[in-house]
């Protein structure tokens, strides 16, 4: 048996290993609120994952590494407390109505719905600070449909939430915010403009930054991409354009693929499992890295990372798929999304090829760069691959 089949069985035995159903998806952190208002009050239901509020609060009693009904149960007052006071709405003081737990394509939610009766007539400002102390990655995707008007959408970082004073609230029927102070309505409209113009795409562009495992995909193809392998081995490209050029046919057939299943997913006309996703996504780190230093795709790595993109999207998906927007709102996001993510991805591709192609011709580029950084970026695949598909925590990423 060849090199390249024993390879290839491999991945085919890796890939199948990935239906087990103790596989686990490290997803990006995202939460979800929807906020509604109408004549009778304001409700707003938070959807925060089991998995991230157990590293805030600790839910695993006995730290088997498996959350049950009575662990939940009995944790259910400390998650209660902690999701309502970390969620306010200016002029509105919301308590909490009614809980659930909802099973999602990436794992189960606990729901909170809070209620007030207060009635905003524009966009409320609110402070979001869940998970602030132990993920900074960790975002909330808000839909705020008030009476009358067109859904808004917002992205809340608790790293820097908008402060909210104390205020009185107005009974339903003033269809006023609740905060009848003067002070109170000149602190809210200080606050930055709340529309879906930007939010995406800057969401966009941190969602790609801070995906980790994306990056280090990136980084896998682009590590070869200022030398040339030849017969004795690899050679120094001789100016930027001969490395600029192989880097923009991957990094197009990555973003074309991407693209096309980051739209599927999130109109969920394709669904695939993150159980499955997140570990096929560090299979592709390790082939990436391999093919560096053993040429396992002979020439068709712009197939391949087609190949490789369209897995990729499926991970960057999360974060729209849940929204439930109406078609036209729904298209200006995922554009915004998509758009963010390719000037993140053209951020990481210009510093890396240009700090690349300054270090060429450093001796040992290709042993330490290439080969060394390789073999490191197979060897955190391999341990987010054991991660993914296991109960095991190896890596602080």
């Amino acid at each position: 048996m060849s090199a390249s089949t024993r390879c290839f069985s491999l991945v085919a035995a890796l890939l199948l290993a990935l239906a087990s159903p103790l596989a686990w998806a490290h997803k990006a952190s995202d939460a979800y609120l929807q906020l509604a208002s109408n004549d009778a009050g304001t409700t707003m239901r938070v959807d925060v994952a089991l998995r991230d509020l157990d590293v805030a609060l600790d839910l695993d009693a006995n730290a088997d590494g498996e959350l049950t009904w009575g662990e939940i149960r009995a944790a259910w007052p400390n998650i209660e407390t902690y999701i309502a006071s970390r969620v306010q709405v200016a002029g509105c003081e919301l308590q909490p109505s009614a809980q659930a737990l909802e099973r999602r394509v990436d794992g189960v939610y606990a729901a909170l719905t809070l209620r007030a009766d207060c009635v905003p007539t524009t966009t409320p400002a609110i402070r979001y600070t869940v998970l602030r102390e132990v993920d900074p990655t960790h975002r909330g995707i808000a839909r705020i449909e008030l009476a009358g008007q067109a859904s808004v959408l917002r992205v809340l970082d608790p790293q820097r939430p908008e402060r909210i004073v104390a205020a009185t609230i107005a009974p339903p029927a003033t269809r006023v915010v609740a905060a009848a102070t003067t002070a109170t309505r000149r602190e809210v409209a200080a606050q930055p403009a709340s529309t879906t113009t930007t939010e995406f795409l800057r969401e966009g562009i941190h969602h790609i930054l801070s995906g980790y495992d994306h990056v280090l995909f990136l980084l896998c193809l682009l590590l070869p991409s200022v030398m040339r392998r030849t017969k004795d081995g690899w050679r120094p490209v001789e100016r930027l354009t001969h490395a600029v050029l192989p880097v923009f046919g991957i990094v197009t057939a990555f973003t074309l693929a991407h693209s096309i299943t980051l739209a599927l997913a999130a109109m969920k006309w394709v669904s695939l499992s993150p159980s499955f996703i997140e570990p096929a996504i560090a299979v592709t780190i390790v082939l990436a890295a391999l093919d560096n230093l053993w040429p396992i795709f002979r020439g068709r790595r712009v197939i391949v990372t087609f190949f490789f993109g369209l897995i990729h999207g499926f991970g960057f998906a999360g974060v729209l798929a849940e929204l439930n927007l109406p078609t036209a709102q729904f298209a200006w996001a995922l554009l915004q999304f998509n758009v963010g993510l390719e000037v993140g991805q053209v951020m990481i591709v210009i510093a890396a090829t240009t700090l690349l192609f300054l270090l060429r011709e450093r001796p040992r580029y290709s042993q330490w760069a290439i080969g060394g950084g390789s073999a490191a970026a197979m060897t955190v695949g391999v341990l987010w691959f054991i991660e993914r598909t296991t109960d095991l925590s190896l890596l602080p990423l």
